[in-house]
């Protein structure tokens, strides 16, 4: 299937010196420039309407307070759509990898020396030739992601779901670059590598179980062999877990598996419940790679669903949770879990949180049931790190203002890309404004960053001169193809106007204010939200103008749009 028109993988992929990219920083705009328009005219077909946006800026606010002590650290450590994570410990360095779906590029790679200041450092997905995500909903390709490294390889192991499954892919380093998959051929989802002190390597997954399924949600957990020499599988493949902890229970989705080896004991630690308020970790035990597997009467190891529903700032459905030990010996466990509003209700998506593991009596312990997940925890015994240029915990604010010649690797794009729809030169993104939001089969012209609090506001300062009925360029905020949220520059009655649209289930969306847009060489559009409540405003010629408040925003909560991201902001442009 060929792929349509989208990002070009030289344009997404950060290529700026360091991981700390220059857009990430606090910079003074730069106006358009001639260049930056001659480029984007290079960009699009003599007929395409473009787009010009100098700056793009975020201030977040957690709806939480908390108060961190000396020498701890603030869950999430990876605030806003960073579900499934996975650590790994090389060395002295640490890295996270979360899922990423139909996001482009993907697969995100985080760098820590503490296991609480992360650094975005790389996309392991970051060429349109390594998937082909065309046709698919956002929350389908790229899930649950495993990272692990072996004898100067790293290796990620993951699931494309509706385009040929489980794959292998390996680098050289973190940064990459990362090979393109290799198929790996079992049916399911969640694969993770186990490397066995014996020297053989062995994937465990997330697969239908050995019968006929007796509910819904009735999976099993699998292992084989897995050749890492040669990437591929050989050998038997063997169902360890059936259920869960309790099949009579009927528990559903037993997912996300993990081995650890320690004391001559075999551990599976796997989520149990779905990703809804219900989920939860458990761990099972045996004396064989190969089973039997005991759970331990203590699970769930790691919950929340048996608190309060109605208790203030909660954190909920906590799971998916991959264990690591630092130098001293000590445990720790990286996990996805909620921060909502009303509730239930969440724009950010699903966040990477740290906990503690301990040991007794060769059983791991995370937290007792009916305990709260801490906002704030001793740090782990490891060296102090600075606070990163770019935090991704607490409240924080950046400005990116498109300097160098290329995005940083926060920015990403719906659907993996053939053909350019943007320029990045002398301080403007240039968009070429092509097909919209809504069309499956098309990479629109977009590119966002998540939105990581509830309480934030983002705004962009674009250049656009709508000349046609229906040409629009300003700032998205997006849940899926059917679900988002438009402020932008658009002609409408045959002027040209700044308008607010809607869109909760449909490919239609609803104008919910528009006025008359004055002469101006470029406009700031501001989008602020405050959990389910959204303001809309722009400046122009130097005066702020008031568009609309109180506007819903439930329909950029996850639980309403359906599926498993975020909300991503960003420039948007369409004719």
């Amino acid at each position: 299937m060929r792929k349509m028109t989208a990002l070009t993988a030289v344009a997404l992929v950060a290529t700026l010196a360091g991981c700390d990219q220059p857009g990430d920083q606090p910079q003074t705009t730069a106006a358009p420039t001639e260049k930056a328009a001659e480029s984007a005219a290079q960009t699009s077909s003599t007929t395409e309407k473009t787009a010009a946006f100098t700056q793009f800026t975020y201030e977040g606010q957690s709806q939480e307070t908390v108060t961190v002590g000396e020498g701890e650290f603030r869950n999430p450590i990876i605030s806003g759509y960073a579900p499934d994570p996975t650590v790994a410990r090389v060395g002295d360095d640490y890295y996270v990898v979360t899922s990423s779906f139909t996001h482009f590029p993907g697969l995100p790679i985080y760098h820590s020396k503490d296991l609480v200041n992360w650094t975005q450092i790389a996309n392991a997905i970051d060429r349109p030739d390594q998937f082909d995500f065309s046709g698919l909903n956002v929350s389908r390709g790229i899930f649950a992601p495993d990272l692990s490294y072996h004898e100067g390889t790293y290796y990620m192991v993951s699931t494309c779901v509706d385009c040929k499954g489980n794959f292998v892919m390996t680098a050289d380093k973190p940064t990459g670059p990362w090979s393109s998959p290799h198929w790996l051929g079992f049916e399911g989802i969640d694969p993770s590598i186990h490397w066995d002190d014996s020297g053989k390597a062995y994937i465990l997954n997330n697969g239908a179980p050995n019968e006929e399924p007796r509910y819904d949600g009735h999976r099993a957990i699998w292992i084989q062999e897995f050749d890492w020499k040669n990437l591929k599988m050989v050998g038997e493949r063997k169902q360890l877990i059936n259920g869960g902890v309790d099949i009579t229970t009927e528990p559903v989705w037993i997912e996300g598996p993990h081995i650890i080896q320690r004391n001559g004991y075999y551990y599976i630690t796997a989520a149990e419940g779905g990703t809804s308020i219900q989920h939860s970790q458990t761990i099972f035990r045996a004396d064989d790679v190969w089973g039997p597997y005991t759970p331990a009467d203590h699970n769930p190891i790691l919950t929340q669903r048996d608190l309060d529903f109605e208790r203030d700032n909660p954190i909920i459905a906590a799971g998916h949770a991959k264990f690591v030990q630092i130098p001293n010996g000590d445990w720790w466990a990286t996990f996805l879990a909620i921060r909502p509003y009303d509730n239930d209700m969440f724009n950010i998506g699903r966040e990477t949180f740290l906990i503690p593991v301990t040991w007794e009596n060769d059983w791991p312990y995370i937290l007792p049931q009916g305990e709260r997940i801490p906002f704030a925890m001793e740090k782990p015994a490891l060296p102090e790190q600075p606070a990163p240029a770019l935090p991704t915990a607490g409240d924080f604010g950046y400005t990116d203002s498109f300097d160098g010649d290329a995005l940083s690797v926060s920015w990403m794009g719906i659907r993996d890309p053939e053909d350019r729809f943007y320029q990045v030169v002398d301080g403007a993104l240039s968009l070429a404004c092509r097909g919209g939001i809504g069309d499956l089969n098309a990479v629109p012209s977009f590119v966002g960053r998540r939105q990581q609090h509830h309480i934030a506001t983002a705004s962009t300062t674009v250049s656009f001169n709508p000349t046609t009925e229906g040409e629009m360029a300003g700032i998205a905020a997006v849940q899926n193809d059917q679900y988002m949220t438009f402020l932008g520059l658009t002609q409408r009655d045959g002027e040209p106007q700044v308008a607010l649209y809607r869109r909760a289930g449909s490919e239609q969306d609803e104008v919910i204010k528009a006025q008359p847009l004055p002469n101006a060489e470029e406009v700031t559009l501001t989008l602020a939200f405050n959990a389910g409540q959204m303001r809309a405003h722009y400046t122009v010629n130097g005066e702020q103008h008031t568009l609309a408040e109180g506007v819903d925003a439930t329909n950029l909560s996850t639980n309403i749009a359906g599926g498993f991201v975020g909300t991503l902001i960003g420039p948007y442009c369409t004719d």
